[in-house]
């Protein structure tokens, strides 16, 4: 059953997990961990159904050279939102700052998750990047 505090520990996981990736200090599939396949991903370059592992590994993967080129150091959420839809669904809205490990900032960004409690477990099934 999906509630507030259990998403937001959990994701609190899975930004742990995706730092790692961005410092360097894990493999980006690792992230399968969180993201439900198919994915459903839309930024304001388009909608993508990612509908393989491969598929999502390598969208990520993409983030995370950008994070390691920038000298990623961690991940601060400005802002966050939890809105239990139902007993196996939430939203998840936040801003984030992706920061070098001297604090300066990279990026700031906004993005809803739909996070899923299925077969698999909880897994975001949705990630929406907001226009900034």
């Amino acid at each position: 059953m999906v509630d507030d505090n259990d998403v937001s520990q959990w994701f609190g996981e899975y930004l742990n997990a995706f730092a790692a990736c961005g410092r360097g200090e894990s493999d980006t599939a690792a992230l399968l961990a969180y993201y439900g396949v198919p994915l459903l991903l839309t930024t304001d370059g388009g909608f993508y159904p990612l509908t393989n592992d491969d598929q999502v590994v390598s969208v990520m993967q993409q983030q995370v050279d950008a994070m390691r080129a920038a000298d990623y150091g961690r991940s601060e959420i400005l802002d966050s939102e939890i809105t239990v839809l139902n007993s196996a669904s939430a939203l998840y809205r936040a801003t984030f700052s992706r920061q070098k490990s001297d604090g300066e900032e990279i990026s700031r960004f906004t993005a809803t998750y739909l996070v899923t409690d299925g077969p698999m477990g909880r897994r975001i099934s949705v990630l929406a990047v907001h226009s900034p």
